[in-house]
């Protein structure tokens, strides 16, 4: 069983930058194809990036690209993603996912493996 636990939430102001981490343990971190989601309230939760476990070939919402980057080192069983020139509409819960695939999938349904979450607020 895998054991997910993000950090790195807040409050920022629109422009500003945040990176969240995602530690997990309780399984070989490196056979994990990871992704970030969110929620924000009143709506469905939506992938916002992933990285493949093989490869670390990575793959982004469109309203994240430019924005945000996903990164892993294998060595801390950790998971990132920075956010830059964060915007309001960026509010959410932000959730880490993992799952043993070489699959990078952008579903709810492809993931096995889910964080607590921590909640990111970008005020104007």
């Amino acid at each position: 069983q895998v054991r997910l636990v993000e950090s790195g939430g807040g409050l920022v102001q629109a422009g500003g930058s945040l990176r969240l981490s995602c530690v997990a343990s309780g399984g070989t971190f490196s056979s994990y194809t990871m992704g970030w989601f969110r929620q924000a309230p009143g709506k469905e939760r939506e992938f916002v990036a992933g990285i493949r476990r093989i490869g670390r070939d990575t793959y982004y919402a469109d309203s994240v690209k430019g924005r945000f980057t996903i990164s892993r080192d294998n060595a801390k069983n950790t998971v990132y993603l920075q956010m830059n020139s964060l915007k309001p509409e960026d509010t959410a819960v932000y959730y880490c996912a993992a799952v043993s695939s070489i699959v990078l999938f952008t579903t709810v349904k492809g993931y096995d493996y889910w964080g607590q979450g921590t909640q990111v607020t970008v005020s104007e």
